[in-house]
This record gives structure tokens, C-alpha cells and sequence, in this order.
């Protein structure tokens, strides 16, 4: 598989007013991986995510993304580029259908940047990817479990037909049945070439699907490497996981 860069940062901070919360970070994620952001609370996960998809009213830095220099562009303009976000906090459409929300995220088939054909998602693949959804297709997103509801998050984001997924915190709040099944999924979406950003505390369910880790605390980038390394170093893990 082509392993080129498809996103790479850059001396990337960001501030919400005049608090400076991101300071400088480098990280990149290669096409068909699984890199996970890692860190305790207000670490500055959900906010590196944030500040990769320009919702941040200030940013400074390099961002690029499939080739593309995304650091000045407005969020829905780096959406339409095949960059997904899946935010912590869900934000689906309670009053719509899991169809109907499913319909709102449909963009077109994308390419990588050396031509190839990106995954293509349409509402059965989806649904066989995720069968609780299947089951539930014609419920309000008011009516869905928390997890059924992380569920149609990633599945509508899909819907996009995405080339890198920025994921906010998957397992936090659902049932471990429900994690077990989000694990699967994003090894099944790595299988078909997707690269994935994963924010995350869960050190277990990080190992699952993780390629590599970046650590963060305080804004910083305090240690990265392999996922297997990071499993080896407990002193590490202690440092920057523990609470």
C-alpha cells in the first residue's frame, strides 16, 4: 500500500480568547493508518482536532491534508476536501431519521491524491457495518441508545466519503459492547485504506487499532512512537495516562 503523508502538521497552536491552549505540534498520519492522540483531560486532544478542521477562531501553523495546504481554509471548505470529523459530542439530528441523518452527510466518491479511488460508502454498507443501526434505520436519533448514537456519528461522517476521519473520543460514554464494536469498525476502515485520527483516553481500546501514539499534555507533544512501544513503557504511561 502507498504510505504517503495524508496529514501533517506543523508548528500548530491555537488559543480560545486570549488562553493559548495548543503549542506547536507536529504530528503527520500516513494513508491506511490508525495514529492515536492520547492524554488525560484538557490535554488539548479535542482542540488539535478542532484546530485541524478550522473551527478555531485562532490557529497558527501549517496544516496539510491529501497534498493540500488546508491551514487558512474555513471548516465546511476542508470538509468538501474529504477530511471527516466526528466530534465528542455527537451532534447528530435528534428530530431526523438514522436514514435521514445518514442522507445529510452524502458527498461524492473522492480520489486519493495519486488517482486511486477512495472507499465509497452508501446507507447498506453502512448498515452491514454496523447492524444495530440496521435494525433501527426508521428511529429518530432521539430514540437511539448513546452508543447507537456514536454509531450514526461515524456512519453519517462515512457518508461524506471521507479520505482521513478525525475521531473525538469513540469509546467515552458507551457500553464496552458498544467499544468492542467501534474497535472492529476501525480496523475494518483501515482494511479498506481510510486513515484515521483518533483522540482518546482509553488506553485499552487505543491498542485495539492503533498504529501509533502521540502523547499530549498541557498543549505539548510530550512523547510519540509505536503503539507496541508505548505498551512496553509503563513509566510513560504513568507520566502523561494515568490519573
Amino acid at each position: 500500500m502507498n504510505r504517503e503523508i495524508m496529514l501533517e502538521a506543523e508548528n500548530l497552536s491555537a488559543w480560545y480568547g486570549a488562553a493559548r491552549i495548543l503549542y506547536d505540534l507536529a504530528f503527520e498520519v500516513k494513508r491506511g493508518e490508525v495514529v492515536a492522540l492520547m492524554g488525560r483531560n484538557g490535554a488539548g486532544k479535542s482542540t488539535t482536532m478542532k484546530a485541524v478542521m478550522g473551527l478555531m477562531a485562532r490557529r497558527e501553523g501549517s496544516v496539510r491534508f491529501n497534498g493540500r495546504d488546508i491551514s487558512r481554509l474555513e471548516a465546511y471548505r476542508i470538509a468538501r476536501l474529504g477530511l471527516g470529523f466526528t466530534p465528542e459530542d455527537r451532534r447528530i439530528f435528534s428530530d431526523l431519521t438514522v436514514v435521514e441523518n445518514l442522507d445529510v452527510g452524502r458527498q461524492d466518491p473522492r480520489k486519493f491524491a495519486d488517482g486511486t479511488p477512495a472507499p465509497a460508502w452508501t446507507p447498506e454498507k453502512l448498515f452491514a457495518l454496523f447492524p444495530n443501526l440496521a435494525e433501527r434505520r426508521h428511529h429518530l436519533g432521539s430514540q437511539l441508545s448513546g452508543g447507537e448514537q456514536q454509531m450514526l456519528t461515524v456512519a453519517r461522517t462515512l457518508m461524506g466519503n471521507p479520505l482521513l476521519v478525525l475521531l473525538d473520543e469513540p469509546s467515552e460514554g458507551v457500553a464496552p459492547v458498544i467499544v468492542e464494536q467501534m474497535a472492529n469498525t476501525i480496523v475494518e476502515l483501515k482494511a479498506q485504506g481510510l486513515s484515521l485520527l483518533l483522540s482518546e483516553q482509553n488506553l485499552h481500546f487505543a491498542a485495539l487499532v492503533s498504529d501509533r501514539v502521540y502523547l499530549l499534555e498541557k498543549g505539548h507533544i510530550c512523547w510519540h512512537g509505536s503503539m507496541a512501544d508505548l505498551l512496553d513503557n509503563a513509566e510513560v504511561q504513568r507520566s502523561f495516562l494515568t490519573v
